[in-house]
């Protein structure tokens, strides 16, 4: 899939015209040699190599607030948990990070391995703790959802629920840790160090939130796989009632598809099996 769906996204034509050129000048500036790029339908992801021959890959995101702290993020996750950042130019919005390899997705694993998988990996992200600033908070974020979220085309019980929980949770949370509010088994690759954590959409959360793309990791869903993720991320010492909750507004959150602007279906089955 390509990056042409930014132009339909305010201030996306441009930046898909000056991309080359960032492109360009971040190779010049890290001294890479690029490859082909990957399949990617958010960012610009290439593979690259440094002059010293390290593999490595160049992203470009768009310029949004949820990928803002990208760069901080990973580096301010431990190392044994998540990939290298080796350079960032927040101008550009640009990264070049470790290159994964073999680099197989944590969704090609069945989903109790997968769950096994992020069980171990999550504690070690978590450890980091609360980094403070730049870092957007939940708390601060959540009267702009319930505001939005009251805007949209959403059944009465599951809008009411949403709210109730935008209302509670944020004020009632426990221990506070960066969250990547998009880790799935997609943003969890495999290496030669292990299982890895990428493409952070990084924000100051209790660790319940930090599991919201795990419980409606694959699509579609059903009742007994959102029962089974959330009993066994409950094995960490996590609430899975407000895990529920968590998920389900979060869910409604991203609902809408980024390219058409339409509900996903998988993502309101996801809703309405939590609620």
């Amino acid at each position: 899939m390509s990056l042409e769906w930014w132009h339909r996204v305010p201030g996306g034509s441009d930046w898909l015209e000056r991309l080359p050129g960032i492109v360009a000048d971040s190779a010049e500036e890290w001294s890479l040699r690029l490859g082909e790029p990957y399949k990617a339908h958010i960012s610009y992801v290439a593979r690259a190599e440094r002059d010293d021959g390290t593999p490595a890959v160049l992203k470009v995101n768009f310029p949004e607030a949820e990928t803002e702290h990208e760069a901080e993020a990973l580096a301010f996750w431990p190392d044994d948990a998540s990939v290298r950042l080796l350079a960032s130019s927040p101008e550009r919005s640009a990264l070049l990070v470790e290159r994964c390899e073999p680099g197989n997705q944590l969704w090609e694993r069945s989903d109790e391995d997968a769950l096994e998988v992020v069980c171990e990996l999550l504690p070690k992200l978590w450890r980091a703790g609360d980094p403070g600033p730049p870092f957007r908070r939940i708390e601060d974020e959540a009267p702009t959802w319930a505001e939005r979220l009251v805007a949209r085309p959403l059944e009465g019980e599951l809008l009411d629920a949403a709210l109730d929980a935008l209302a509670e949770l944020p004020q009632t949370q426990d221990e506070l840790v960066l969250c990547n509010q998009d880790l799935h088994g997609g943003n969890v690759l495999l290496s030669e160090r292990g299982w890895l954590a990428m493409d952070p959409k990084p924000i100051v959360a209790e660790r319940e939130f930090g599991v919201v793309s795990l419980v409606r990791d694959r699509r579609p869903v059903d009742a007994a796989a959102l029962a089974r993720r959330l009993d066994t991320l409950a094995e960490l010492g996590l609430d899975r009632d407000r895990m529920r909750r968590w998920s389900l507004v979060h869910a409604l959150w991203w609902g809408p598809d980024d390219t058409t602007g339409k509900w996903q279906p998988e993502m309101l089955q996801a809703a309405r099996l939590l609620l």
